[in-house]
């Protein structure tokens, strides 16, 4: 059995490490593809959303690599790294579940202010533009509570010089493909002015803070389920770590005692 749970711990371990190494080389690409690496963007790099990923895929990494080289290796130091690193990881992961379930409330508005942000920064930051695009375009749904939202972004504000003033994005239009197969990226043009009647046929009129209340809603039990069983492979982890340690304490032991008597033998 402890064969069995050493090379169990150790194959997990390698796929989750290679996992860490795919997310970081995600990240380090989009750092790169971005040239946040340039001079003049530099400054900037410590609220770069990359950066995210490449902290992600660096933890992740170091703490699976930890466990494989442990388990294959029979490392007691490495073992119990990585013991303590997952105790912890769950031991934030339940107080982040409690904190949200006793801020319901309040999530909400944190989750407005952090739309409405993006949409503030959309034409200037593209990883929030990439958000915000998917967001809509997946869910329908266009600005945070209504498509006039985009009123805060100062190239769709109507009192704009340039020709987005009172549009928003073509991720907020009903059918922002030109006959079927070209990508018309002035469909919302003026969609501001239109009043709700007019503009459903244009764009989305629901908000998207509603949308991802619905999409949440949809799929809770799937949710809770990715939870529970997330949660489970790390608890599993740990019973196994600990297993290993106490095999490799007693196989320490008995072959102290065998030397021993070998020794006054």
């Amino acid at each position: 059995m402890d064969y069995f749970l050493k090379y169990f711990l150790f194959l997990c371990n390698l796929l989750f490490t290679v996992l860490g190494l795919v997310v970081l080389g995600l990240g380090f690409w989009g750092l790169i593809s971005k040239e946040s690496f340039a001079q003049e963007k530099i400054g900037n790099i410590g609220t770069d959303p990359m950066l995210a990923l490449v902290s992600l895929g660096f933890l992740l990494t170091l703490l699976c690599l930890s466990g494989c080289v442990g388990a294959i290796r029979e490392n007691c130091f490495l073992l119990k790294a990585f013991s303590f690193a997952v105790l912890a990881l769950i031991s934030v992961q339940v107080l982040i579940a409690i904190l949200a379930y006793g801020m319901q409330d309040q999530i909400g508005g944190y989750l407005r202010s952090g739309m409405l942000a993006a949409m503030a920064r959309y034409q200037d930051d593209l990883d929030l533009r990439f958000i915000a695009d998917e967001i809509q375009s997946n869910l329908q749904c266009c600005g945070a509570d209504t498509y006039r939202d985009w009123e805060i972004n100062i190239y769709y504000n109507c009192s704009a010089p340039g020709v987005l003033a009172c549009g928003v994005p073509a991720t907020c239009c009903v059918d922002p493909l030109e006959n079927g197969t070209v990508w018309n990226s002035q469909c919302g043009v003026g969609a501001q002015l239109l009043d709700e009647f007019t503009a459903q046929s244009v764009v989305f009129l629901g908000g998207c803070l509603g949308g991802i209340s619905r999409w949440i809603e949809q799929h809770e039990a799937l949710i809770g389920t990715a939870a529970v069983v997330v949660l489970g492979v790390q608890i599993v982890a740990v019973f196994i770590s600990t297993r290993l340690l106490e095999s490799i304490r007693w196989h320490k032991v008995d072959n102290l005692y065998l030397k021993n008597r070998r020794a006054k033998m």
